[in-house]
């Protein structure tokens, strides 16, 4: 797998549904959401870009466009996302909230992408980076926000079930928080949450700290007959399982996503960059590229990372 996989293109998800591909991630302007489609994995390189919606011109949904999914719950495709308010006098860039979009087609890149508004939850606090997964029967939310009543962190990461894509259900869970030093560095965060579900286990990757060269992919996990909303059915591995590579030439890899290949092998979607030093704001440098590579397991049937993998030629 030539990496990477595709440039200038951070916080990716690649997609397999029945038998196609799709990819979303933050664009660097944060300005709009973009989709691409492919009938193979690697045909997502050079697929057309299809910008799905674009960022209000004043008021809520109108800067800081970020961290898009893509997801099929039910018959319709819904794709998550945070924004702030638009730069005016009285819009606020940093009011970052989680929003969603509703497309009924068959074919996310066909049909109408309609707005289904804001996701409300309890604290009206900054969050972003939702995602969604079913199991047992339910479909879960699960996000980062800032908890104001915890003094000197940025983002937890909190559960919920869905009453449908857009709607909390019942009382949202804090089910990790910044405490360890290495989600400490430089901020304390917990933020990129994603799901999978394998070996009677329910795995939750995170990443935290920092977005520069210690940005790190963090795991969650519960066993799968757990009731998944309560917080002590959850464990968090004590070290990062997924780091910077320095001999490898890749820094600061994560907020990642999971898909498989064509033959079902399962595949780790993530952001890294291939310096160490960042000139300028973080936010303003568009050299986060997607990265592909597979993953094995451990036989406890923990998910086995490795290193982030050195650049390849295509």
């Amino acid at each position: 797998m030539p990496n990477p996989f595709i440039l200038e293109r951070a916080d990716p998800q690649i997609l397999r549904h029945e038998d196609r591909y799709f990819f979303t991630a933050t664009v660097p302007a944060y300005d709009r959401i973009v989709l691409r489609g492919a009938d193979t994995l690697a045909g997502l390189r050079e697929a057309a870009e299809t910008t799905i919606w674009v960022k209000h011109p004043e008021g809520a949904m109108g800067s800081h466009i970020w961290a898009p999914e893509l997801h099929r719950v039910g018959d319709g495709w819904y794709v998550y996302f945070a924004a702030g308010e638009a730069d005016t006098d009285t819009g606020d860039v940093w009011r970052i909230r989680m929003y969603v979009l509703e497309n009924l087609n068959e074919d996310p890149l066909a049909g109408e992408w309609t707005e289904k508004g804001q996701i409300a939850t309890p604290i009206d606090s900054f969050s972003l980076d939702a995602t969604t997964f079913a199991h047992g029967g339910r479909q879960y939310l699960c996000w980062a926000q800032h908890d104001p009543g915890l003094a000197g962190s940025n983002t937890s990461l909190f559960l919920a079930e869905l009453a449908n894509p857009w709607t909390i259900k019942g009382d949202p869970v804090e089910i990790s928080r910044p405490e360890l030093d290495w989600e400490t560095i430089r901020f304390a965060v917990n933020e990129g949450p994603y799901a999978l579900v394998r070996n009677g286990k329910v795995f939750i990757t995170y990443s935290a700290s920092g977005t520069g060269a210690e940005y790190c992919v963090g795991l969650l996990s519960a066993d799968a007959e757990a009731d998944l909303l309560d917080p002590e059915s959850w464990s968090k591995s004590p070290v990062p399982v997924f780091t910077t590579s320095a001999a490898n030439g890749i820094f600061g890899p994560g907020h990642n996503a999971f898909t498989v290949d064509e033959d079902g092998r399962d595949l780790l979607v993530f952001h890294a960059r291939a310096y160490e030093e960042i000139t300028g704001d973080p936010l303003d440098n568009p050299d986060r590229h997607c990265r592909v590579q597979p993953f094995g397991w451990r036989e406890d049937g923990t998910p086995d990372f490795g290193a982030p993998l050195p650049e390849t030629a295509a």
